[in-house]
């Protein structure tokens, strides 16, 4: 595999991003930030992969339509690719759906609960419904023609949300570094043990809860698919949710983000990592894992931290927010090893049976070549 930096697009009146997520399917970005700020962008489809000799990647848009409807910082956004709808939420609660028509992106529906912050929102795999939860313990889901299907008030405080990829069950993520399981009519019905914190020296908290859900299929029935990661760097992969032996990771990054390759292949852990130099100075950085907790490269990303990251469709391409900016990298599979020198790229094949790194971990070894965005 081989990243190379592709591009940098700046955000206009230096707007900083809190939320960014990439449509797998229509290839549509969103972005919100402070200040009500929503966009919908898309990269120029004629120039969507570089070429194969290492080119710069896109240049153009071919949509860039700024969403009116909010005045405070838009912190969370999603996509329900099957129906064509995004759902966006700011940090007063106030929740939009909106829908694409005659290639303009138009309000469909609002919604404000006027009582919690909304820390999260899934749809379910094949769009019917959708999960939206409030950092007090509310939990509403609700179907895709906006009904509601049921409401509840848990006792604890929520931060994270994903449904499992059949739809039957709802894991939740609290602020106590907790994960619940409910099934899809809101019952109990039992704790997920998160191994990783077993021996944590200090409390910590869960910074993302992801679920592939097996849309572009499997290199192995048997790998892991689900993915939690909390702020200390510790990462816990599981094949399903009643896994007793799952991957267990000590990253070392003070973490802030994760997120499943939508082939399932990969995960990027976005967080930071003091050099101890003595300066204090912490560098952004991406680290990528195969599915059997192996890591491959990391890629070191300049500003003051990775606020959020999405992947392509078909995982050739991952974006990340960064202050006022998104920055984009190619990502190639192979068995070739790639670098720079000055403006040229060079590359030679990897002899059978070696690989940049290798850890000691069962199932298959994959390559991996990153260079840093620039």
């Amino acid at each position: 595999m081989f990243m190379d930096p592709s591009k940098k697009m700046s955000i206009p009146n230096g707007e900083r991003i809190k939320s960014l997520s990439w449509n797998g399917v229509n290839g549509w970005i969103v972005c919100g930030g402070e200040n009500g700020l929503l966009k919908v962008l898309k990269l120029d489809s004629s120039r969507a992969i570089a070429d194969e000799k290492g080119g710069s990647g896109p240049s153009n848009l071919s949509m860039n339509q700024t969403l009116e409807g909010y005045n405070s910082a838009v912190v969370c956004v999603c996509w329900n690719e099957k129906y064509r709808k995004l759902t966006t939420c700011n940090q007063a609660g106030v929740i939009i759906v909106w829908t694409l028509h005659k290639g303009t992106w138009f309000e469909e529906m609002i919604n404000n609960r006027n009582t919690s912050t909304v820390r999260g929102m899934c749809w379910t795999a094949d769009g019917q419904r959708i999960c939206i939860i409030y950092e007090d313990g509310g939990v509403i889901v609700g179907s895709v023609d906006g009904n509601r299907l049921w409401d509840k008030e848990l006792e604890m405080q929520l931060c994270h949300c994903t449904w499992s990829p059949d739809g039957r069950s709802i894991l939740f993520g609290t602020m106590q570094s907790e994960v619940h399981i409910y099934d899809a009519a809101g019952n109990y019905l039992s704790q997920l043990p998160l191994y990783c914190l077993d021996d944590s020296a200090a409390p910590t908290s869960i910074i993302g809860i992801d679920w592939y859900d097996g849309a572009e299929g499997l290199q192995d029935p048997q790998q892991p698919t689900l993915a939690f990661g909390v702020e200390n760097g510790r990462l816990q992969l599981m094949r399903h949710e009643h896994d007793e032996a799952p991957v267990l990771i000590d990253t070392g990054l003070m973490a802030t983000n994760l997120k499943w390759a939508t082939n399932g292949t990969m995960l990027a852990l976005a967080g930071s990592y003091s050099g101890g130099g003595g300066d204090g100075r912490e560098v952004a950085m991406v680290h990528f894992y195969s599915p059997y907790g192996q890591h491959l490269r990391t890629l070191k990303v300049p500003g003051g931290g990775i606020q959020a990251l999405s992947w392509e469709g078909g995982s050739l391409r991952i974006a990340l927010a960064v202050d006022t900016f998104i920055y984009f990298a190619n990502v190639r599979p192979g068995d070739d090893e790639w670098g720079f020198f000055g403006r040229k790229l060079f590359g030679r094949k990897l002899r059978s049976g070696t690989s940049p790194q290798r850890t000691n971990s069962s199932g298959p070894t994959r390559r991996a070549v990153f260079c840093a965005i620039v």
